[in-house]
């Protein structure tokens, strides 16, 4: 087992930023809420994805109502909605990963206290990271982003996040052994997921979310046949409660990444805890990204100026990133991460570790290595 932390201050080497300039094709994130492609919809950045060597981007969606989901244990109701990032053509069983944001306003009114809401229409916080769909589904992932308003109006319970979640993959299951509700709501996936190679991303208390969701203490809440690999923390919170206790959200059975900011006005670099967590403890690799100049709100376009109730949260805007830069590089990461861990594809690992620097921008890595030395 290894600790190492690269500071990275320029661009060295052309691997890395060819995989940057192949991922800019296909998310072109404008900084922005830029139009994205409606449901069904062969996404604009197709033709620069082929060119590449990959595949045409189709965005859908699902959404079966504001109420549709009772946590069986905390009884809060949500909704159950998503957009979905996948491969035009598919074929054989393709790698998911499930995206959950945050805390934010959970309707379009920020004076709305009731969901469903009472005032304005739920506001479409899991579309911010459309760049980051249309990226993966053009290297053969099935991407699906949900959203957590109605947790965001009642709960801040992090079981209810991870619960969303498996409800979410329950769904997909379903889909994935040919049919459930989502059958003629997503045809082409029909029979096409993988189940046994599942990714996660949450960004801030979603972050915590997909930890909790995939720790060694809830992970036999998954549903059944469901096997998370890889869980990425994105500005994710960090606290224990009880004091001292950090069972609810220790993940030493599937790889982790934490992706952080320098400048995160929300929760700092709280985040960078998990892998103290697994320091000596982890069966699975696991690796830490601090993005010196990011800020916490620019990961997600619907939290981003000039979005309807964007705000630039950043603690250094004389020195901050723009948008576009942090998500790219958030891009290029989780890309990296989810090529190797669902995949097995190691080409930008070094992007990781350390051994890559990724262009335009600052930033330090650190690797913990499984207890068993792989």
């Amino acid at each position: 087992m290894r600790r190492r932390v690269h500071p990275h201050t320029r661009a060295r080497g052309t691997a890395a930023g060819a995989l940057l300039a192949a991922l800019l094709l296909v998310a072109s994130p404008t900084g922005t809420h830029g139009a994205a492609a409606t449901a069904g919809e062969v996404d604009g950045g197709a033709a620069g994805t082929r060119a590449a060597g990959r595949t045409g981007v189709v965005t859908e969606s699902y959404d079966l109502g504001d109420t549709a989901f009772t946590h069986p244990a905390s009884g809060t109701v949500s909704e159950i909605r998503a957009v979905v990032h996948r491969p035009s053509r598919v074929r054989g069983k393709l790698p998911l990963v499930v995206l959950s944001h945050g805390a934010w306003y959970a309707c379009t009114d920020p004076e709305a206290q009731a969901w469903p809401c009472d005032r304005g229409r739920p506001y479409p916080s899991h579309r911010g990271y459309d760049y980051l769909g249309r990226a993966l589904a053009a290297r053969g992932f099935a991407v699906v982003s949900l959203s957590a308003d109605g947790i965001n109006m009642t709960s801040f319970d992090y079981g209810d996040r991870a619960g969303l979640v498996n409800e979410h993959l329950r769904l997909l299951s379903q889909l994935s052994s040919g049919g459930g509700v989502l059958a003629r709501r997503l045809p082409a996936l029909r029979g096409h997921l993988d189940m046994r190679r599942v990714g996660t991303v949450g960004h801030s208390r979603g972050g915590k979310g997909v930890m909790w969701q995939a720790s060694d203490k809830h992970r036999a809440e998954a549903p059944d046949g469901v096997r998370v690999k890889a869980v990425l923390a994105l500005a994710p919170v960090k606290f224990d409660w009880p004091d001292g206790d950090n069972s609810d959200a220790l993940v030493t059975r599937s790889s982790v990444a934490v992706v952080t900011s320098g400048c995160d006005g929300a929760v700092e670099e709280a985040g960078q805890e998990y892998l103290d967590d697994v320091e000596g403890r982890t069966r699975e690799p696991a690796y830490s990204v601090s993005l010196r100049d990011g800020n916490h709100n620019f990961y997600n376009t619907q939290w981003t100026p000039p979005a309807q109730l964007g705000e630039d949260d950043s603690t250094c805007p004389d020195r901050g990133l723009r948008p576009a830069p942090q998500q790219n590089a958030l891009t290029a990461y989780a890309t990296a991460f989810f090529d190797k861990q669902l995949k097995g594809d190691a080409t930008n690992e070094g992007l990781l570790t350390g051994e890559r620097a990724l262009p335009g921008v600052t930033s330090k890595t650190r690797t913990v290595r499984p207890v068993d030395g792989h």
